[in-house]
Formats: C-alpha cells, sequence, structure tokens
C-alpha cells in the first residue's frame, strides 16, 4: 500500500481565498488528474497552497530531473496524462533532460512551471531570484509547445488546450509557465466545473493506404518493423492481424519491444541490432515500418540498405523519409494500421523467401542469432538475463536505465503481458529508479495493485539514489535491482573496443546496501546466480526494497562494425 500524508500544514479546504493556483488544481482535476509529482518552490507556492483544497495526490522528488522521470513512468504504466509541477529558474532547468525523454519517447504530459512575477518579465534585469531572460525558451527543444499565463482567467483554457496537445498524436510533453503573483492573487473566476480535452483526429490519407495496400497485396517477402509508436498507439491487435494475413516476419526495436507476440511463430523478436535481422530485412521487397524513424539502432548503425520498397507510418510528420525514401503515411499508428487492415485480405500464395517459408526464416534466423550468442562466451550474461525473466511475473511492468542489462533487454527481452519501459528514446541516465516509482504510484492510483521492477548501473543508480527518500516516504512497491560493476561498464567496453583502454570510466561507488538502509529501505546484495531467488523475495516483500550485484558484464559483439 502506498502512503500519502497531506500534512498538517496544508489549509483546509474552504479556509483559504481562492487563487490563480486553485484554478490549475480545478482545471486538472477535471480532465481526470490524481497526481503530481514534483517538489515546492517559492514561486510556486501557489499552486501547493491551492493542492490543501483540492484532491490531488503529490509526489515529492528530491530532484526535479527525477519528477520529470517519475512523471514519464506514470503516464506509460497508467496510459494517463503525467502531471509535473516545478518551481522557477534552476527547478525549472533541472527537469529538463527528464522531459527530453519524454518528448523523444512520445509520452504525454502537462509540465505547470512557475515564474517571476509579472513585472519582471521580458528580459529584464531587475535580480528577481530565479530570473531567467525567458525560461520557456529553455524547454523549446524538450516540449511539444510553450505556454506563459498571465491572467488568472486564461489558466483554465490554456491547461484544458495543453491536455488536448498532449494526448494528441504525437505525443509529448507541454510546458505552461504561470507568474508567482497570478498564482498568488486572489480570483474573481468561479470554480471549475468542467473541462474536457480530447485528442485531434490523425487518420492516415485514404489514397496512401489504398496504395500500401497494393503494395503490400503484391509483395513476395513482405515484414514488418514494430517501433516504439506501434505501443504508443495502442495498435497491437491490428499489428497482429495484417502480420497473420500477409505472413509477414515481424521485427520490434526497443521502444517497440512488445508489440508483437514474442513467441509468435513469424516473430523476428527484437534482435534488431543483429546482422542476420539486418539481412532478413534488406531481403524484404516490401518493408513496412510502423513508430520509427530507422534510427541509428533501428537502422544497426546505419548499415541498414533495403532493397525493397518502404511503407513509413509515423504520426510525427518530421520523421517520415528521415533517413529512407518510402511512401511516408502521417497517422496515428492504430488508425493507420486499423485503416491497412481493413482493405487487406489473406495471401493465397505462401511468401517467397528465395525458396523457404517466412515461418522457416523466422526459425532459421533466430536460431543463427542464438548460435552467434553462444559461440562468443556469453554464457553468464545469457542465464543471468533468463533468471531475471524466470523471477519477474509475466504481467510485471519493468524500467531499464541506460546499463548494460538493458542493453541486453532491448533484444532479448521477453516482455509477456506486462510491459518494457527503457530510456532509449533520449539515452540519459537515471530514469529507471523514479519512473518506476511513477509507475507503481500510477498503477495504485489507477485500482492496479503492481509492484514494479527498475535495473540500474551502479553509475546511473547514483543519479537517482536520492528517490529512495521518495521511496520510503510513500511506501511505493518498487524493486529496484542494481548492477554493479565499479564504473560506467558500457563506456568502458566502447572505449576498450576503439582505443585499447578505458578512461574516466572507473567510479568508486557507495556499499549500496548500507546506503538503501540508511534511508529505511530493506536491501541485500547477492552473487549473479542468486538474482532470481533475491528478486523473487523482493517481489513477495512490502514496500521498496533494493537487491545489489556486484557484476561485470559484457555485451554481445557488435555486428555493424568491419570484421
Amino acid at each position: 500500500m502506498i502512503d500519502f500524508d497531506p500534512g498538517t500544514a496544508a489549509p483546509t479546504k474552504g479556509t483559504a481565498a481562492r487563487n490563480g493556483g486553485d484554478l490549475v488544481v480545478e482545471t486538472l482535476e477535471a480532465l481526470g488528474a490524481k497526481t503530481v509529482f514534483g517538489i515546492p518552490g517559492q514561486h510556486a507556492l501557489g499552486l501547493f497552497d491551492a493542492m490543501g483544497r483540492g484532491n490531488l495526490q503529490f509526489v515529492s522528488s528530491r530532484v526535479e530531473n527525477n519528477s520529470a522521470f517519475a512523471a514519464d513512468g506514470y503516464s506509460r504504466a497508467t496510459g494517463e496524462v503525467g502531471v509535473l509541477f516545478l518551481s522557477t529558474g534552476p527547478g525549472a532547468l533541472t527537469s529538463l533532460a527528464g522531459l527530453q525523454e519524454a518528448y523523444a519517447t512520445g509520452v504525454p504530459m502537462v509540465v505547470v512551471a512557475s515564474q517571476i512575477p509579472l513585472e519582471g518579465l521580458g528580459a529584464r534585469r531587475k535580480g528577481m531570484l530565479h530570473q531567467l531572460d525567458d525560461q520557456k525558451a529553455s524547454a523549446a527543444n524538450v516540449t511539444k509547445s510553450q505556454r506563459l499565463i498571465q491572467h488568472a482567467s486564461g489558466i483554465p483554457s490554456a491547461i484544458q488546450d495543453a491536455w488536448t496537445e498532449a494526448i494528441s498524436s504525437p505525443q509529448g510533453p507541454v510546458w505552461i509557465e504561470i507568474p508567482q503573483n497570478v498564482l498568488l492573487d486572489p480570483i474573481m473566476v468561479p470554480p471549475v466545473e468542467d473541462a474536457l480535452a480530447e485528442a485531434a483526429d490523425n487518420p492516415p490519407r485514404v489514397e496512401l493506404v489504398r496504395e500500401a495496400v497494393k503494395w503490400l497485396q503484391e509483395a513476395k517477402r513482405p515484414a514488418i518493423i514494430a517501433g516504439g509508436g506501434t505501443r504508443r498507439g495502442r495498435a497491437e491487435k491490428s499489428l497482429l492481424s495484417i502480420a497473420e494475413k500477409l505472413r509477414a516476419p515481424v521485427i520490434c526495436t526497443p521502444g517497440g519491444n512488445g508489440a508483437f507476440p514474442w513467441n509468435h511463430e513469424l516473430s523476428l523478436q527484437a534482435w534488431i541490432e543483429d546482422r542476420y535481422m539486418t539481412d532478413v530485412l534488406e531481403e524484404a521487397d516490401v518493408l513496412v515500418v510502423i513508430g520509427s524513424s530507422l534510427g541509428e539502432v533501428t537502422s544497426n548503425y546505419f548499415t541498414f540498405e533495403p532493397r525493397g520498397r518502404i511503407i513509413q507510418i509515423d504520426a510525427e510528420p518530421r520523421v517520415l523519409e528521415s533517413n529512407r525514401p518510402g511512401l511516408g503515411i502521417r497517422a496515428d499508428a492504430s488508425q493507420a494500421l486499423a485503416a491497412l487492415d481493413g482493405s487487406l485480405h489473406a495471401v493465397e500464395a505462401t511468401p517467397n523467401w528465395h525458396g523457404t517459408s517466412p515461418e522457416n526464416l523466422v526459425k532459421e534466423s533466430l536460431a543463427k542469432v542464438r548460435a552467434r550468442l553462444e559461440s562468443q562466451d556469453l554464457g553468464k550474461e545469457l542465464a543471468f538475463m533468463a533468471d531475471i525473466r524466470e523471477a519477474v511475473p509475466a504481467d510485471m511492468q519493468t524500467f531499464w536505465d541506460m546499463t548494460i542489462s538493458a542493453y541486453w533487454g532491448w533484444s532479448c527481452w521477453d516482455a509477456r503481458e506486462g510491459q518494457f519501459h527503457s530510456a532509449q528514446g533520449a539515452g540519459g541516465l537515471g530514469y529507471g529508479f523514479p519512473a518506476a516509482i511513477g509507475a507503481a504510484v500510477g498503477l495504485e492510483t489507477v485500482g492496479q495493485q503492481g509492484r514494479v521492477l527498475a535495473v540500474s548501473g551502479d553509475g546511473s543508480s547514483m543519479y537517482s539514489v536520492s528517490e529512495l527518500a521518495t521511496a520510503k516516504q510513500h511506501n511505493v512497491p518498487v524493486t529496484w535491482l542494481i548492477v554493479d560493476d565499479g564504473g560506467y561498464g558500457i563506456l568502458r567496453e566502447y572505449m576498450v573496443g576503439a582505443f585499447g583502454k578505458a578512461t574516466a570510466t572507473e567510479l568508486a561507488r557507495p556499499d549500496f546496501v548500507k546506503l538503501a538502509e540508511a534511508f529505511g529501505v530493506p536491501a541485500t546484495k547477492v552473487a549473479p546466480e542468486d538474482v532470481g531467488k533475491a528478486l523473487k523475495a523482493g517481489f513477495a516483500a512490502d514496500g521498496p526494497n533494493v537487491v545489489v550485484v556486484e557484476t561485470l558484464l559484457k555485451m554481445f559483439a557488435p555486428t555493424h562494425l568491419p570484421e
């Protein structure tokens, strides 16, 4: 059970004059918000005063970047909009790396940042605390849009519009900032009674669907790449139907991991970084790419040279043909795949992959990948990932930091009935644990009692170790696996491979067990072969707990480099 204590200092409902902060809280509640993440700040006190008169539950992180990650995790786990309250200046700026991940991955969030008083705006150097020349400009690279509200009467409509934009594909975070005095001053605006935000429709163009169907019905070797947009658009059902009608092999990107059944006879799983899979995709005469830019990882580090035609579906028009020419269809993945599925009929002739069926091709390709891995002395790594997978309940959601375990997870993790989440959108460190906290809070909020797993390295864990206090304060059911290899393991491996030695990758780190216990969080250190047993014990416990494994994991050999 997660504990939330509103605090004895909060004013009782109805005991204080309504202010601009009340309009923020009332509008968010009317839109369906239940939980807010953030950290109080001087210019944002009007927001927090108003929360004492409302019904939003507040989760106070210890670093604003982690608040952003938590709101991100909340949204990914529940499908709802994450809400983030920020203070001005340093507080707002500290959140930006977390918002970059949400923006890159398409996570819907509404960010409400405070501002200095109105008279300080306009780049005047008045010497106000936290003053920036243009605060919202700092968020321009990591949010869909930015709004400055200068009058209390504009708050409800601005938040309603921001919410609408956040949930409209391509989804993402939207930034609103409100000056201190607009939040604090008494208002004459009546209480917000209702608010409506509906996602803008983003269907595919009819002529493009017709052309795509023509290509696919004539294809002899169709294949599909399912990117993160497939999951964001909740297009899994249509994807499965299309793949089975066409008998098309499907491979998932790291962001799309889980979009297609792992053990389906047409599933190439997620081994997108293996050359054997690159070879298969290059042989496709029609390749459907859903919710992916065919970027660095998906293209096996830009070595992918497709010989067939490409149909690319994405809600973000800037993604279309950004790496490869093709038939670009700007649309929400769910709407586009539903339209394709409605027009396609099952193929009559067996697709011919140079004399073999697509089902045999999938089986043979996966066997080749497995043989390559088994030839590389990776027994410890394969067993370690398998033990984690066996310990994790089939429906548990998992959150992975940018660490060697996560890079393995991108390719080998079978999400089953759960969901796999990682920071692969922007690639910043520190995502796993705070995102898992937000997810666990969200699942409990929507009535899904659900423990979650976070996986970090010792380097990335230090970005978010302060959130042990948050997890303990709210008794959040998160099990945090820290794989401690004494440094930035993947950078060490990259540098040794490139230069023969590593520089500045080794780290002095704490005793993670004692550190967790100092926060009042139970922790244990185990050998790699005991990780499954330790995780099962953690999953059965109440509240947060930590499992530490000291081991050096290796990555499988890259296949994009010349041998």
